[in-house]
C-alpha cells in the first residue's frame, strides 16, 4: 500500500468526470487500498479516486465506526429521502467547511473489492459521504452546492 499525493482545489483533474471500471482486478484493488491508507492518513471520512489523480469511478469511505471501511467501484445513487442541512469538509480543500443541503437517507448500488454488486441503504453521515464522493466522480465539488455565504476556513490546530 502507499499514501497518494491528494489533488487539491484547481487541479483541472477534480473537474472531470471519471470513467466506469470494466473489471475490478488486483489494480482496482491496490487503488482501493491505496485510497483507504490515504485518506487514513489524513482524517478523511471520505475519498474519491479523482482525488488522487486517477478518472475511475472508485471510492472509499469510512466513518471509523463498528461497520468497517467501504471500498465501492462504479457506485450510484438508485433512491433517495428526506433532506438535512450538513457541514461538509473536503480533503481537496484543506481546513475549508460549507452548509449544504443533502439527502437524509439514500439507497445506493455499487460493486465491492471482489466485483460483487452491492447495495446499501444509508442515513445521515454515510449518506452524505456517499453524495459527496459520487459527486466527485462526476466533476462536482462541494463548493458547487454549497449553501451561500456559508463557506469558512478553520485554522489548523497545532499538533
Amino acid at each position: 500500500m502507499a499514501i497518494r499525493q491528494i489533488r487539491e482545489y484547481g487541479d483541472e483533474i477534480l473537474r472531470k468526470k471519471s470513467r466506469e471500471v470494466d473489471v475490478v482486478d488486483d489494480k482496482i484493488r491496490e487503488l482501493l487500498d491505496d485510497m483507504l491508507e490515504t485518506m487514513h492518513k489524513y482524517n478523511g471520512v471520505g475519498l474519491a479516486a479523482p482525488q488522487v489523480g486517477i478518472l475511475k469511478r472508485v471510492v472509499v469511505i469510512d466513518l471509523y465506526d463498528d461497520n468497517g471501511p467501504l471500498k465501492l467501484v462504479n457506485p450510484k445513487i438508485v433512491k433517495q429521502k428526506g433532506k438535512q442541512e450538513v457541514e461538509e469538509g473536503c480533503l481537496s480543500f484543506p481546513n475549508q467547511y460549507a452548509k449544504m443541503i443533502r439527502p437524509e437517507e439514500i439507497v445506493a448500488e455499487a460493486l465491492n473489492e471482489k466485483g460483487e454488486k452491492i447495495k446499501i441503504k444509508a442515513k445521515g453521515l454515510l449518506a452524505q459521504a456517499i453524495c459527496h464522493e459520487i459527486d466527485h466522480l462526476d466533476g462536482v465539488l462541494f463548493i458547487d452546492n454549497m449553501l451561500p455565504g456559508t463557506l469558512e476556513y478553520v485554522e489548523p490546530k497545532e499538533d
